[in-house]
């Protein structure tokens, strides 16, 4: 079985949802990065998506692209993302670990070579959130050949094909947005309909259902669960708090008052997911 598997399996028979938290490598720097993911992993994280900076981060919202910003202005690169990766496996063997990466970091360093290169850091899935099933084959294909599981985006609007396509070739997870737009707590998640997002992505079969895009706070998340998806992604709010303990140079002040910050909020989110 996949991590990815045991997760969904072991949560199933606690009755519980998956809290994923998102976490931008670099962000402001590798070190204080790694404390969040520690700080997450602490509150309860069942698993991580972990972001690699990117220029142009189109499907991101202001406060995600501003994570990208930080990180690339403080020197990372995609080498140093493999290399936190794999820092972050070697402490974590068992967390599943899910890369999001726009399509043009893999494009340009070669499908095949990309994927291997995260795959033996780590890395259980990538999604590449600017590649639509559609366009996604080749992408899909080397993703299998390194034994990553692709995951692809369900919109909230989706095509019957489209939902068919993202249910067939997901591995892992399915990624559905819970509203249309880009990543961020400027829009919220909605709270009513999100039965039907996930029905509509769910009865073409394939992997669980993650529910991500505006998910802010614990009601979202137990919303999420109650409607049926394995679990919730958030991002924008995670991120919040990072910005909220840098200073004016965009360094961190004082980590371990972030690291708090982090599994007090990781925890309350994680704590929603239980359906009991």
């Amino acid at each position: 079985m996949s991590r990815y598997e045991q997760l969904f399996a072991a949560l199933r028979e606690r009755g519980e949802g998956a809290f994923v938290p998102f976490i931008m490598l670099g962000d402001p720097t590798p070190e204080a990065a790694l404390a969040v993911v520690r700080a997450a992993v602490a509150g309860g994280a069942d698993a991580l998506e972990l972001g690699v900076p990117f220029s142009d981060p189109v499907a991101d919202g202001p406060t995600i692209q501003a994570s990208h910003v930080r990180a690339l202005h403080n020197g990372a690169t995609v080498d140093a993302a493999v290399e936190q990766v794999r820092a972050i496996r070697a402490e974590f063997p068992e967390l599943p670990l899910g890369l999001l990466i726009y399509g043009n970091v893999a494009f340009t360093r070669g499908l095949d070579k990309f994927y291997a290169d995260f795959a033996a850091a780590g890395a259980d899935s990538i999604l590449l959130p600017d590649v639509p099933v559609r366009e996604g084959a080749p992408f899909a294909a080397a993703a299998e050949r390194a034994g990553v599981a692709p995951i692809f985006i369900a919109p909230a609007r989706a095509s019957e094909q489209t939902l068919a396509g993202v249910a067939k070739h997901s591995r892992g997870y399915i990624y559905a947005i819970s509203r249309d737009g880009v990543t961020g707590t400027e829009k919220e998640s909605q709270t009513l309909g999100l039965e039907e997002v996930v029905e509509n992505v769910a009865r073409f079969g394939g992997a669980p259902v993650l529910l991500g895009f505006g998910i802010s706070t614990p009601e979202h998340v137990a919303a999420a669960v109650h409607a049926g998806a394995a679990g919730a992604i958030t991002g924008s709010a995670l991120t919040k708090i990072i910005e909220s303990h840098l200073d004016a140079s965009h360094q961190v002040a004082d980590v371990a008052a972030l690291a708090a910050d982090v599994t007090e909020f990781v925890a309350t989110m994680k704590a929603a997911t239980r359906l009991a």
